[in-house]
């Protein structure tokens, strides 16, 4: 396995999930590891031990994505930390409840859009400042963790949570064309049912078998797939929606 040593990785939203596994993951291959989380630093906590403990280096990171400042702050936190930034995984994204359309109000819409789209580009800009040729960085690389939501639509669920990964791919695909000669890639991962706590209790196995896989994901193969797509061996792909859903 190549190590990726003196490599710094930011990983929005993991504390926990597919976020904490990718975390753990990244240090492993040698990355060293800022760990962003919202309110749950017990758990952020635990994710940087678990680092530590097996060698590896993190720190913790609060911010809440959806607010600018928050995020500004944290990037100058990692650049006291660690003196730049190679590599950035926007996870962080919030569910809200089941429900059709015509029973969501306008503060719900805000609140996703706000914490899945716009805090997901905002890092980006940050990143992009620090990791563009044009800007005297070495290139690096993002993973935005979309959804297959963003093709399926999910009708009687929470549309307006697959639209806002749908818009984060558009992204997705956009600025990779825009930063490919700034040295930089990126790429999206779009998990299918995962088995996460972001799930209400129940759906997993209601929507298994519906999956041609017959059963929900890991979050250990999700995390594989993104560290795939930050390393040298996707240094061709840029632009990329990679689905990873169990064949939905």
């Amino acid at each position: 396995m190549i190590k990726y040593v003196n490599k710094v990785v930011l990983i929005t939203g993991s504390s926990r999930g597919i976020g904490a596994a990718t975390a753990i993951m990244a240090a492993e291959q040698g990355y060293k590891v800022c760990v962003n989380y919202h309110s749950n630093a017990a758990a952020a906590t635990e994710v940087v031990n678990q680092i530590e403990d097996n060698g590896g280096t993190a720190y913790a990171i609060q911010a809440d994505v959806a607010n600018e400042s928050e995020v500004l702050q944290m990037f100058k936190k990692v650049d006291e930390l660690f003196g730049g930034l190679d590599a950035l995984v926007n996870n962080a994204a919030i569910l809200e409840q089941h429900m059709r359309l015509e029973e969501m109000d306008v503060s719900r819409f805000k609140r996703v859009f706000n914490a899945n789209v716009i805090g997901s580009f905002v890092c980006m800009r940050e990143a992009v400042k620090r990791m563009s040729t044009r800007f005297g960085g070495s290139g690096g690389a993002i993973v935005n963790v979309s959804s297959i939501a963003a093709s399926l639509g999910s009708a009687n669920e929470y549309v307006d949570y697959a639209a806002s990964k749908a818009a984060l791919d558009t992204m997705t695909v956009g600025l990779a064309k825009e930063v490919a000669v700034d040295g930089i890639r990126v790429n999206s991962v779009r998990p299918g049912t995962i088995k996460t706590e972001i799930h209400e209790a129940g759906r997993v196995e209601r929507v298994s078998p519906s999956i041609p896989m017959q059963r929900a994901g890991e979050v250990e193969e999700i995390a594989a797939a993104i560290l795939w797509l930050l390393s040298n061996d996707a240094s061709y792909m840029t632009g990329s929606l990679m689905d990873v859903s169990g064949g939905r």
